[in-house]
């Protein structure tokens, strides 16, 4: 009696494994929208995995490649998704050509079941048959001959878009040379020099600010920026330096190519720091370095004005020495 209950247990397990097994089990099928095509026609091959929709893991659809044998795949669709009396059905359509005649088998396709990312199972569609067909040339009727060549009478309406563009072309380069060649020139306005050198502007505003008196007065501050733009100034209409615009630093930089002007380096260099340190920190200078700065000041512009005035003022004291000298043996 024992042992009965025992078997009939066993078999119930059974019978509730197997259906549970045959629910979750995966059907494919392959099937196309006609069997017989002709050369280079086309045929759809629908392909589609019907799985419980609870418990049944996932399905990987073939991949076939884009020719295989006397097939070549035109075009695939996305999977679409549908359910079905509990089911969920995954449905992919491929468009497939032949241009090889003849019956030719399209092979039964794998189908992967996955679980929990690992392959379980797989599942195999049928195979399925398509015959390829040629044109039907009806061979009791005689060959006709090839046509001649037949020529087309030219017509002006074929190319006229042509003719209006070339047109339209000509003129336009005609008018552009027209107006550039009328057009009248300008003038290139040559730079005329200043009446007055450079130079003497800055000794003649070094003399005005000596005459001024400012540091005396207790405007140290403005005393050095007087110097000191006067200098700026000066660097920018004789040596073309935008020295007005630089910082001290930058300055002493920029006048490194002007050769005449690099031999006052360290003068200048002393005369923008004692300037720099009026101005910016308060500092008092001596009486003594506020003469020496204007006098660095005078010398750095005598120093670096053109050469030629240098000879002409050098020819003048010679005269004057010279005249100097024939009043005396008189």
């Amino acid at each position: 009696m024992g042992k009965q209950i025992i078997v009939k247990t066993l078999i119930l397990f059974a019978i509730l494994g197997y259906g549970l097994g045959s629910q979750a089990q995966v059907q494919v099928s392959a099937r196309t929208d006609t069997n017989r095509i002709r050369i280079g026609e086309q045929v759809k091959l629908i392909l589609s995995a019907t799985l419980p929709d609870k418990g049944a893991g996932n399905v990987v659809f073939p991949q076939l490649p884009d020719s295989f044998t006397h097939w070549e795949v035109v075009s695939r669709t996305g999977f679409d998704t549908s359910a079905a009396n509990g089911n969920k059905v995954l449905q992919q359509t491929l468009v497939l050509t032949s241009f090889d005649s003849g019956s030719w088998n399209l092979p039964a396709l794998k189908f992967d079941v996955l679980s929990n990312g690992a392959v379980t199972d797989s599942a195999f569609t049928d195979s399925l048959l398509i015959d390829v067909g040629t044109v039907e040339v009806d061979t009791t009727k005689a060959f006709k001959p090839i046509k001649a060549v037949r020529s087309v009478p030219w017509s002006f309406w074929d190319y006229w878009l042509y003719f209006a563009i070339g047109i339209s072309v000509i003129l336009i380069g005609i008018g552009l040379f027209v107006y550039f060649r009328s057009r009248p020139k300008k003038e290139v306005l040559k730079p005329t020099a200043p009446a007055v050198p450079p130079y003497e502007v800055a000794l003649l505003a070094l003399r005005q600010l000596k005459e001024e008196k400012l540091w005396q007065q207790g405007d140290v501050k403005q005393y050095y920026t007087r110097i000191t733009d006067i200098l700026r100034a000066y660097f920018e209409q004789q040596f073309n330096i935008p020295a007005l615009e630089q910082t001290s630093e930058e300055l002493l930089q920029h006048i490194k190519p002007v050769t005449i002007l690099n031999q006052q380096r360290d003068r200048l260099r002393d005369l923008l720091t004692i300037a720099d340190l009026a101005k910016f920190a308060k500092l008092t200078p001596t009486p003594e370095e506020h003469e020496r700065a204007l006098s660095q000041a005078f010398e750095i512009v005598e120093w670096t004005k053109p050469a030629v005035e240098k000879a002409k003022e050098s020819e003048k004291a010679n005269d004057a020495d010279a005249g100097k000298t024939e009043g005396a043996g008189n």
